[in-house]
């Protein structure tokens, strides 16, 4: 492992995280980034929880996704295990599929038929949350090394930081246009029926409770029909 170019690799990734124009980018440069970075690697992803239901974003081919609905369908697997609960591993390294997986019965021979060779994850997390795992993938046995695991770590311990910072700048761009978009029609309901701006505001959030409508989606019925009605 050449750790120089490595860290020099791994700088130019992390300025290009923070210069990515959004979520889905910023998923897409941190598993291209594994491809690139992390020797052996030849696919990666990253998985998120929800429930028991899985999501797979950015995959970098269809193995990863294939893996991921396998994992949620037989409800075990290292992928699984990790972003299911805080006490699960930060890292785990599978060095050969060839093996029985005593951890996983169910899912190691699946996904060795699927073509998994070998594969590791990594938690991405940041101190408040956890924000799911990132896993590549080799389709030879014996593919990541412990230089690899170091490798991968270091990358998702910056590509966690720029996941988390990428979801907070798209939460406050929805926040702004949340806002806009409930003064626009509390300007829409005080031109046409002479309210106060806090009784036209009361009306938003009477329509909303009463219909169990979310107010952004009360104030952008507004917006496109000039009223409630």
């Amino acid at each position: 492992m050449d750790w120089a170019r490595f860290a020099q690799q791994l700088a130019s990734m992390a300025r290009d995280l923070l210069a990515q124009e959004s979520v889905d980018a910023t998923l897409a440069r941190i598993t291209a980034s594994a491809v690139e970075l992390v020797e052996g690697c030849d696919a990666a992803g990253i998985l998120v929880l929800h429930g028991g239901k899985v999501q797979s974003l950015a995959p970098t081919e269809q193995l990863v996704v294939d893996s991921d609905r396998l994992q949620e369908r037989l409800g075990e697997g290292p992928c699984f295990d990790a972003v299911r609960t805080k006490e699960g591993e930060r890292v785990f390294r599978i060095p050969d599929f060839n093996e029985e997986q005593p951890r996983w019965p169910a899912y190691g021979p699946a996904a060795h038929r699927l073509g998994v060779g070998s594969m590791m994850g990594f938690l991405l997390y940041t101190e408040d949350e956890e924000l799911g795992a990132l896993n590549v993938y080799s389709r030879r046995p014996g593919a990541f090394t412990e230089a690899g695991e170091l490798a991968g770590w270091l990358l998702a311990s910056h590509a966690a930081v720029a996941f988390s910072s990428a979801r907070t700048h798209a939460q406050l761009e929805r926040a702004v246009a949340t806002r806009h978009l409930i003064g626009e029609a509390m300007g829409i309901l005080i031109g046409s029926h002479q309210l106060t701006e806090e009784q036209a505001f009361a009306v938003l959030r009477r329509y909303s409770q009463e219909n169990n409508i979310k107010l952004h989606e009360v104030a952008r019925r507004v917006c496109e029909q000039g009223s409630l009605a």
